[in-house]
């Protein structure tokens, strides 16, 4: 089988190669042979972050020139480096950790480059996605693979919602600065459901915590700072005892009757019991009180 070096020597005329390299989500040995022979190969390294890949290149022994390839420069990067393609320059496309264009810098050159018919080649590796779907004892053969969720609230709020009745298991990005907030919109909005936090995976400090989303955010509740990428998997949506409305509607009437409990603990509780969002209970809790207590007139 021709070495990758024999496969990305084009002729004078021809255009060089774009290799999208996936790189390690932590631990630096996470790396497959062939990548380290292509970045070893290759005319430049675009990276994410220079300084961050270096430190990458150094432990492996490499020394081929990188230059930033990020959100905050790819409109004005896209264009040089496919000029060096055309020219016959190979490019290795690499990010932070894990696989480029994956919720990470990447599509506006690689969709430009397969718009010219340049070559594109995959260099598969680590992927945190796939990592934390592997050991997290969620349904796998399925998911959703969500990302980042939109910061802005409107478009957050609808894509949260959307979740409501998605049977398969999902997949979300967040920053550690986030993370308990997320999980407290995703409980009060689907209910109490079971997930997994995967937290600072192939690193010294690597965490899993499974259960309940309330059982994820009490164990985080305690901690003065987290740290570390999350990648949080959300189980999808269970089949719940048939439960009408009238029903619930006489259950909340029970509970407000007797008087022992918060609206907010009586919501949280019901939803627990059926899974049901806790805002939905609230909503319908503060509806039956102000019938019952309708105001003077």
């Amino acid at each position: 089988m021709p070495s990758t070096c024999s496969m990305d020597s084009p002729g004078p005329s021809q255009p060089g190669t774009l290799y999208v390299v996936a790189t390690p989500i932590g631990h630096l040995q996470d790396i497959t042979l062939r990548a380290l022979e292509v970045l070893r190969a290759v005319a430049l390294v675009a990276a994410e972050d220079t300084r961050k890949t270096a430190q990458l290149l150094a432990h492996h022994g490499i020394a081929t020139p990188r230059g930033s390839y990020h959100e905050h420069n790819e409109t004005r990067r896209t264009p040089e480096l496919l000029d060096r393609l055309r020219r016959g320059a190979s490019i290795a496309l690499v990010s932070n950790a894990g696989t480029p264009g994956i919720s990470d810098p990447g599509f506006r050159l690689i969709s430009a480059a397969a718009a010219e018919g340049l070559r594109i080649v995959p260099v598969p590796g680590p992927s945190a996605a796939a990592a934390a779907l592997s050991v997290s004892g969620l349904p796998t053969d399925v998911f959703l693979f969500l990302g980042f969720l939109s910061k802005r609230g409107g478009k957050r709020r609808n894509q949260i919602k959307a979740l409501a009745s998605e049977g398969r298991t999902v997949v979300i990005y967040e920053s550690p600065r986030r993370i308990r907030a997320l999980i407290a919109e995703l409980q009060e909005a689907l209910g109490d459901r079971r997930a997994v936090l995967a937290r600072e995976m192939t690193k010294l400090h690597e965490e899993f915590l499974r259960g309940r989303l309330s059982t994820l955010q009490a164990a985080l509740a305690g901690r003065d700072e987290i740290k570390g990428e999350c990648t949080l998997l959300l189980a999808g949506a269970e089949a719940q005892p048939s439960l009408p409305r009238e029903a619930l509607t006489e259950e909340i009437r029970r509970e407000l009757a007797s008087g022992t409990r918060t609206l907010s603990d009586l919501a949280r509780e019901l939803a627990q019991r059926y899974g049901l969002p806790k805002k939905s209970i609230y909503t319908e809790a503060m509806k039956i009180k102000a019938e019952n207590n309708p105001p003077a007139d």
